[in-house]
């Protein structure tokens, strides 16, 4: 039975920090305790914990821009956060775990932020029959939590631009991510802000579950900074994609060139590269510079301009970084 109400505020913007912290959260939680963790990112694309990063955001731009991809334990679909999206995560024991309470929670929240708001399904929170709210869960040794966006004042321009790429016959398993009608909550309530929502949500949890709060900073300690260098690694973010294969092509004035790629693990694993130039090694010289390499740009560069004259060089990177970022 819950008999503590804890809230935890995190000061950082960091999505790695933020998942690092929530984990310890969940991996700490005692039996007679409800936490409630409110955390934002900033311009991030999270993705689910069996999702295809590239299948689902345009990688390259958004960290081309300064942004971060994060992979999160969760199930689920893709979400961008930003300043005007507030994160939610409630956590406890798996015997107090109540996904209804947890919904109430948000719902009251909205309630005292005087928006109307209906439960649909097993787990949607609809505004005017939109969707402001992304949940998923997450259960492991008896611990559980809930976690979710809040969609406050979100840049809906940047969902679009990081969260909709040009498929360049892509071939991807995995998770897809599934579109929705989304509203944000200031739509509804011009005066709301992530801090003021903030509040919301504690006088909920503590309406909902009928105790008092003790409100605790998110301190970074050294035990979330070791955890947070797991969530930040290309092998946990890119590393644990499912098997996918990825074909690009572009005629110059030299010849054609496709080249056709299976990747495992985020690494080449297969490579075929079909070409008319006039250079009757340039197909060889590209698949064995390829073959076995991290997905990504500045390691595809690096091993594609050591083996190839400039011109060609600069063209066979133009449709490998189109096929990364396009």
């Amino acid at each position: 039975m819950v008999s503590h109400l804890e809230i935890y505020k995190s000061n950082s913007l960091n999505p790695y920090e933020n998942l690092s912290c929530e984990k310890y959260l969940l991996d700490t939680v005692e039996n007679n305790v409800f936490r409630l963790f409110l955390w934002q990112n900033d311009n991030t694309i999270v993705i689910g914990s069996n999702q295809n990063p590239w299948a689902e955001c345009n990688c390259s731009l958004l960290e081309a821009e300064g942004g971060f991809v994060a992979r999160r334990l969760s199930g689920g679909g893709a979400v961008f956060h930003d300043k005007g999206n507030l994160n939610f995560t409630f956590i406890c024991s798996e015997e107090n775990y109540n996904l209804n309470t947890n919904l109430q929670i948000i719902k009251k929240a909205c309630e005292f932020a005087n928006i109307p708001v209906e439960i649909s399904g097993r787990n949607d929170i609809l505004a005017l029959g939109k969707k402001f709210s992304g949940n998923a869960f997450y259960h492991a040794k008896g611990k559980a939590y809930h976690h979710g966006t809040l969609l406050i004042s979100t840049e809906s321009e940047k969902i679009k631009r990081y969260l909709t790429p040009k498929q360049q016959k892509l071939n991807a398993k995995g998770v897809k991510s599934v579109e929705a009608r989304v509203v944000n909550l200031n739509q509804l309530n011009p005066d709301l802000t992530p801090d003021i929502m903030s509040n919301y949500l504690i006088k909920a949890a503590e309406f909902v579950l009928n105790l008092p709060s003790d409100v605790v900073d998110c301190d970074i300690n050294q035990q979330i900074k070791d955890r947070a260098l797991l969530f930040s690694s290309w092998d946990y973010i890119y590393g644990k994609t499912p098997p996918f294969s990825l074909s690009t092509y572009k005629r110059f004035s030299w010849g054609d060139l496709e080249i056709n790629l299976n990747l495992s693990g985020g690494k080449i694993t297969q490579i075929k590269v079909f070409t008319d130039s006039m250079d009757f090694s340039l197909s060889e010289k590209i698949e064995a510079a390829l073959l076995g390499v991290e997905f990504n740009l500045p390691t595809i560069e690096s091993h594609i301009k050591n083996v190839l004259d400039t011109t060609i060089c600069d063209d066979t990177l133009s449709i490998l970084r189109n096929a990364l970022t396009d």
